[in-house]
């Protein structure tokens, strides 16, 4: 089974991260594929966006796993792992993995321990995605290292975007220095009001100074209160209100990351055969 990596990250908070991640899990389980969400954000947004209450009471979460792997100690690929109402997989998240970040700095290899995990349970899943803390410290740079693909979530606000040359300057050195074949899927415009001029001009400014370089997808996500609805009730916005404009949205960006991956297995094996 060939498993697609995607990290979610803008160092910026506040840009949909985690609702992305959410939505995007389970519009590509609803497409037939066996998903994978892990939550690297020690706020643990993710894991209460999918009913986990109380995060910091778990007894497994990421830190445990990437604690095993520091210390080179044996785990099942299952272990830890939450089994959601929704078909989807989580690896869950709480504020322990702060304390995995700061001991990182004094490990061997330090930015390879999640990409360890990952390529220990990859063999089960058609895509893992993983949710990044709102930073561009050891923790989203170890994402970038575990993943194939790294999708930007941005709002259209002139302070939101210009953070994004730090972010690509960071995702340049890891594409560099130690994953040769990382790539970004694109920049992903959410909580947009497509009414006011501003939300319209910054994202036709953002289509023209990165459209060449970097793809910038064609779905936007509209800003709704049915999202912040459903990440109380601990539900996709599929299962909150399947039929509102954001899980249209988020059925679009699904078929696009879809096309995307088909895209490139189709040169793949068009280089293979040369």
């Amino acid at each position: 089974m060939n498993c697609k990596v995607i990290a979610i990250e803008n160092q910026k908070g506040g840009t949909g991260k985690s609702t992305t991640a959410l939505n995007l899990g389970v519009g590509l389980k609803m497409k037939g594929k066996k998903v994978l969400l892990i939550d690297a954000d020690p706020q643990g947004s993710l894991s209460i966006s999918l009913g986990i209450k109380r995060p910091d009471e778990l007894d497994v979460s990421l830190a445990t796993l990437m604690s095993k792997v520091i210390d080179n100690k044996p785990f099942d690929d299952d272990y830890g792992i939450i089994h959601c109402n929704e078909g989807i997989d989580l690896m869950p998240c709480n504020v322990e993995l702060s304390g995995i970040e700061s001991y990182l700095f004094t490990v061997m290899s330090r930015e390879c321990i999640m990409r360890t995990y990952v390529n220990q349970v990859k063999k089960n899943y058609d895509y893992i995605l993983i949710d990044c803390t709102p930073s561009l410290g050891l923790l989203p740079i170890n994402a970038f290292v575990a993943a194939d693909s790294i999708i930007v979530p941005s709002q259209p606000r002139i302070l939101s975007t210009k953070g994004l040359d730090l972010l690509l300057r960071t995702y340049s050195q890891v594409k560099r220095g130690i994953n040769p074949d990382l790539k970004i899927d694109g920049i992903l415009f959410t909580m947009v009001d497509s009414r006011t001029v501003n939300d319209r001009s910054v994202i036709e400014s953002m289509r023209e100074s990165f459209g060449m370089k970097i793809n910038v997808f064609n779905t936007v996500i509209p800003a709704s209160v049915r999202v912040t609805e459903a990440n109380m009730e601990g539900k996709s916005i599929f299962a909150y209100d399947g039929k509102c404009k954001v899980a249209d949205a988020y059925k679009k960006l699904t078929k696009e990351v879809l096309d995307i991956a088909a895209r490139e297995k189709a040169r793949f094996r068009d280089d293979g055969s040369r």
